[in-house]
């Protein structure tokens, strides 16, 4: 009898089919709690690299857009003003805790027309080919189980032209930044989300999935193998983020 086939949940291996579940728990638990330790732990950076995520898009009024695994609608809201009324965002996510905190963002904000939400995974987009001018994702993608099929999900669902926008914690470029990183990392964001959170487990995966993320070149490879062209990224600071670009022909 074969063996079931393993993935990294963090640092432990798991069974392919039991990851997503896995993923689901700890975001069903920390859901409410998710922007503030976003936050706490980025010093409030990550707004401005959201922004450089909208910005990448080059939406205009009364395009369309879906920002995959978007959870609590931060991009969404970024791209949402770029479209305007006359456009459109989808907010997909597997997770029905963190589209509910989303929503009411959305809904506390003023975003009632143009953002909408569907609850699916970003595996098997429940939408046709060539449907929105621009696909992004923020610091999910770390919690897909095959990310080549995510990205070709995204490159299917982008109209010719469009671009898929990957935000994701990369791997720190500079030796010096890495070891203060690693300490931050492996020590101070378990403490601070479990005084949070009450989840010290959920922020200990946190840092483990960064470790055992593809590395820009590698993500980069991935993101061709699926059909996006010209695909080129960009570190921020020194590496600890990257925005990767790649445009469906």
């Amino acid at each position: 009898m074969d063996e079931k086939k393993t993935v990294h949940f963090g640092s432990r291996l798991v069974p392919e089919d039991e990851r997503q579940a896995r993923v689901n728990e700890i975001f069903d638990s920390v859901a409410n709690r998710y922007d503030l330790m976003n936050d706490l732990m980025s010093l409030g950076m990550h707004r401005l690299w959201k922004r450089l995520v909208a910005l990448e898009t080059g939406l205009k009024q009364g395009e369309s857009a879906i920002d995959v695994a978007g959870g609590t609608a931060d991009i969404a809201m970024l791209l949402a003003r770029r479209v305007k009324d006359a456009g459109r965002v989808v907010v997909y996510d597997i997770n029905r805790e963190m589209l509910k905190v989303g929503k009411d963002k959305c809904v506390d904000a003023g975003f009632l027309r143009n953002i909408r939400f569907v609850q699916g995974n970003a595996e098997e987009i429940s939408f046709p080919d060539n449907t929105f001018h621009a696909a992004t994702i923020g610091f999910g993608i770390r919690n897909v189980t095959r990310l080549g099929a995510a990205f070709k999900e995204m490159a299917r669902i982008v109209k010719p032209g469009g671009r898929v926008i990957c935000l994701e914690f990369s791997h720190v470029k500079n030796p010096v930044l890495a070891k203060l990183y690693d300490f931050y990392s492996f020590s101070v964001i378990p403490a601070i989300g479990e005084a949070v959170t009450g989840n010290r487990e959920a922020y200990v995966y946190l840092p483990e999935s960064i470790r055992k993320f593809p590395a820009q070149g590698e993500l980069k490879k991935i993101m061709e193998d699926a059909g996006l062209y010209r695909v080129r990224y960009t570190d921020i600071l020194s590496g600890i983020a990257a925005m990767h670009t790649g445009t469906k022909v």
